[in-house]
């Protein structure tokens, strides 16, 4: 991340640099014979796919004149924070101080006390606005300088919390939620010219859709729904919002509405040409009843020439998080438009856990993650069952990440799949905790210390499809990253070897330089082969595909 300074002489930078800056243990101890040990004392040494010892991200300014460099903020935090932060840089109006985030704890693997800091563009008066417990994060100056908006969780150690939309005067020095009555989280915000009114994203029933909030009076008017629309600007006018817009038929495209909602138009057709060909079939959203009686909702998606008097094998992906839903969106990794394509029925369930219905419905999932969301998948099952153009007997089921835990569960708790892919998921969920890097995901989920509390082991063991091994029966393919930090490899190992010892059918892709996603161009082009052909293999008997 950069910016320019007011004047146009220097550029401030958020970037990696060795610290602390004096000579490192391991620098001393192989001295003219480096290696690529590492040696670490504390936690948080590694993060997604990143070895973290002995750096930290720091806020630099660059002097254009001479290409000097100042450290802005010379402490032992990562600023911005690597995680759970959104646009956490920013320059006030008098282009005199950037607001900041950073977690002030000594031990941020435990921690999601992300703080709004404020310092002088000199690097002088470091001072955090912020100091409550949950994640603060994403400040955002009104153009008259007088406050700043921000997002906020207010609970500590929880990262899927309701995120408020926060504002504070920097007069009186006091905070306020301007979204505490409103049962929506907030994902980003931009001023208007009169710093009157704000216009927020909000994840709202599987899209992200823009209002406009007035501050004064609390007004608010949905501006634009459906897919997902983020990243909001407002024009110097004061009149256009212009905002990345995109759906499950449509990659991000740069849209512009009107500050009263009207006049919504694509400014740009980057992607027009490549989708002329293509037969693109819209998501379809339905419900059900499903766990503790509440209305579920989910996504179906039927094959191009789809034909109503044909029975199709369906596709069932399990979303991961689990605290994030499947969205009316594109997607590069798990795109619903390429498994349709091969002539399948997709669908997707926004279970117990999703965001998007309430704060309520999002926190359900914790301690209960084999229950509740598994319910909510079997009565998905079984309504599209009930579809006349659903064969029930040809289905698969495939997730990634919780999605990937998930479809490990299903392998013990269910034969209605003839094929599954988990890609990154959870075999032995107490050892995966020991493992990871964000503790505090675990410690909300199933309770803190891990496997050193003796309740918290007993639900990582209530919860582990480990534990249920001995009845899994289906053909899977297992996925894992050599890079994946988060969930690592000997989780996609096991599942593996499980499979294997008990004769069932089973291949293992596996990739050396991916971690938790699959991200290189060539990498995702061999995923898609492997996925799709292995699902082909039992849900279409003769085909000529070779798995």
């Amino acid at each position: 991340d950069f910016f320019w300074a007011r004047d146009g002489k220097a550029l401030f930078v958020s970037s990696d640099l060795k610290w602390p800056p004096s000579e490192q243990e391991i620098d001393r101890r192989g001295g003219e014979y480096p290696t690529q040990a590492r040696i670490w004392t504390e936690l948080f040494y590694r993060y997604w796919n990143q070895w973290r010892t002995g750096i930290r991200s720091h806020l630099l300014r660059i002097e254009l004149a001479d290409n000097s460099v100042k450290d802005l903020t010379p402490v032992e935090h990562d600023t911005p924070p690597l995680d759970l932060g959104g646009a956490d840089l920013a320059l006030s109006p008098s282009g005199s101080e950037i607001a900041v985030v950073m977690n002030p704890d000594a031990d941020v693997a435990q921690s999601t006390n992300n703080d709004v800091f404020l310092v002088g563009t000199d690097g002088s008066n470091l001072a955090p606005v912020t100091t409550r417990r949950g994640n603060d994060h994403s400040p955002v100056f009104a153009p008259d300088g007088r406050s700043l908006a921000y997002l906020s969780m207010e609970t500590a150690g929880f990262e899927s919390d309701r995120q408020q939309l926060m504002l504070y005067d920097r007069a009186t020095r006091r905070h306020r939620s301007l979204t505490a009555g409103w049962d929506v989280s907030v994902q980003s915000l931009a001023w208007t010219p009169d710093s009157k009114t704000l216009v927020v994203e909000i994840d709202e029933r599987g899209s992200h859709n823009l209002y406009s909030f007035e501050i004064a009076s609390g007004k608010r008017t949905r501006l634009v729904t459906g897919g997902v629309n983020s990243g909001p600007r407002v024009s110097p006018a004061g009149n256009q919002v212009v905002f990345l817009r995109q759906t499950a038929t449509q990659p991000p495209e740069v849209y512009a509405v009107g500050l009263n909602g009207s006049g919504l138009r694509a400014l740009t057709s980057v992607n027009a040409t490549a989708l002329a060909g293509l037969d693109l079939p819209p998501l379809e959203s339905f419900s059900f009843v499903g766990a503790l009686g509440d209305s579920v909702q989910g996504w179906l998606l039927k094959p191009p020439g789809f034909n109503p008097a044909r029975a199709y094998p369906l596709i069932y992906i399990v979303h991961g998080g689990p605290q994030v839903p499947m969205l009316d969106s594109w997607s590069l990794r798990w795109n619903y438009q390429m498994f349709a394509a091969r002539g399948y029925v997709v669908s997707a369930v926004n279970f117990h856990g999703s965001p998007g219905w309430g704060q309520a419905f999002t926190n359900s999932i914790s301690k209960h993650w084999g229950d509740y969301p598994f319910d909510d998948l079997m009565k998905g099952l079984d309504h599209l069952a009930k579809l006349p153009y659903v064969d029930s007997t040809r289905m698969a089921a495939a997730g990634a990440s919780y999605g990937g835990y998930m479809v490990n569960w299903l392998q013990g708790h269910t034969d209605r799949f003839r094929v599954m892919v988990s890609h990154d998921g959870i075999f032995d969920l107490a050892a995966a905790q020991g493992a990871t890097e964000e503790l505090w995901f675990p410690n909300h989920e199933f309770g803190d210390g891990g496997v050193t509390n003796p309740a918290t082991r007993a639900l990582l063991e209530k919860w582990s499809p480990s534990n249920y091994a001995d009845r899994w029966k289906t053909p899977m393919l297992v996925i894992h990253g050599q890079q994946d930090f988060r969930l690592e490899l000997a989780e996609g190992l096991q599942a593996f070897t499980a499979l294997k010892v008990r004769g069932i059918p089973a291949k293992f892709l596996y990739f050396p330089d991916e971690g938790h996603w699959v991200l290189r161009p060539r990498n995702r082009r061999l995923w898609w082969g492997t996925v799709l052909d292995w699902i082909d293999q039992y849900l279409k008997p003769g085909s000529n595909n070779t798995p």
